[in-house]
């Protein structure tokens, strides 16, 4: 099978330990998270997408789909959509005289299979399928970048961090997985010194991060030494269709799971007692930390937080 160059850096990838571990970056290894979607997502979808009558309602919601919630860590592009999607059904967003469109072609898109959840991805699309919206998320899209860009500097790893991808160098193979562009993921971990311990830095341009494992590790070790850590539910299901381990950073409480790796779950991993009840011990405390369901009234009367599903 041909793949494109960026890929194929994954599959052509050789494992030099006998383990093999993908970091997530934001909100898991690098404290960039927060920042990111307070300062730069949060305010370009206000003035992106005329949500300037509804500002505070809508800096709640776009907060608890991108942070505090089961969609923690959605791509940009399908966590644009819930928002949409979540003020639309919000019975305070319908008091305040303000209706969301549907936004069809934001729809069409994330559903077309031929064009990946990514900045080059939309660009194609509406070359291919020129609209008003498509137009629209493309300049949102600019200026969240361009936001980062300005916004964001000096956000180191969360404590602890240095330490634990220390102490894996003597067995495991390291490499991020991200769905950040690799150039903002190249600058982070070089900046602050973690680039030089890594295997390799795959972002959004080389696939999901399940394809990312997939591409680098899998059936080129021994699936229990294969882990994925992650702070978002969709970290934990690349992991599953990865068919790998999952190690989870609780959010708000990233330094003791960082020490807890070092300190237990590494030899756990290293010694092959790490999956089953351990994990899932863990991934169940992960979970309680992320609601499935919205605090606020809605028109349908559902408060399920639909978790969309990732082409």
């Amino acid at each position: 099978m041909t793949y494109p160059e960026v890929v194929q850096e994954l599959v052509d990838f050789e494992p030099t330990k006998e383990f093999f571990v993908g970091i997530d970056s934001d909100g898991c290894a690098m404290d960039a998270m927060d920042i990111k979607h307070q300062e730069c997502f949060t305010p370009c979808y206000i003035k992106h997408w005329d949500l300037q009558p509804i500002s505070t309602l809508a800096r709640q919601t776009a907060l608890f789909v991108n942070l505090g919630s089961i969609t923690r860590g959605l791509n940009r592009w399908l966590a644009l959509k819930q928002l949409l999607d979540l003020l639309r059904d919000r019975v305070e967003v319908a008091e305040r005289g303000v209706t969301i469109p549907e936004y069809p072609e934001l729809t069409d898109f994330t559903q077309a299979p031929d064009y990946p959840l990514s900045d080059k991805g939309i660009a194609a699309y509406y070359k291919d399928h020129p609209s008003e919206t498509i137009e629209r998320a493309i300049r949102w899209g600019d200026a969240v970048n361009d936001s980062i860009a300005d916004m964001v500097h000096g956000c180191g790893p969360f404590p602890g961090v240095r330490e634990a991808i220390e102490a894996m160098q003597a067995d495991v193979d390291t490499m991020v997985v991200s769905a950040t562009p690799v150039h903002a993921l190249e600058y982070e971990w070089n900046a602050h010194g973690l680039a030089p311990y890594m295997k390799m830095i795959a972002g959004q341009e080389q696939g999901s991060k399940a394809e990312h494992v997939q591409y680098a590790a899998s059936g080129k070790y021994d699936p229990e030494k294969i882990m994925l850590i992650g702070d978002a539910p969709g970290d934990r299901d690349a992991a599953k269709k990865a068919g790998c381990l999952y190690y989870p950073i609780l959010p708000g409480n990233e330094k003791y799971s960082w020490q807890r790796f070092k300190d237990e779950a590494l030899d756990k991993f290293l010694k092959g007692k790490y999956s089953g009840s351990y994990q899932e011990k863990l991934i169940d405390e992960f979970n309680s930390y992320l609601p499935d369901k919205v605090p606020w009234e809605t028109i349908s009367g559902n408060k399920d937080v639909p978790m969309p599903k990732v082409k």
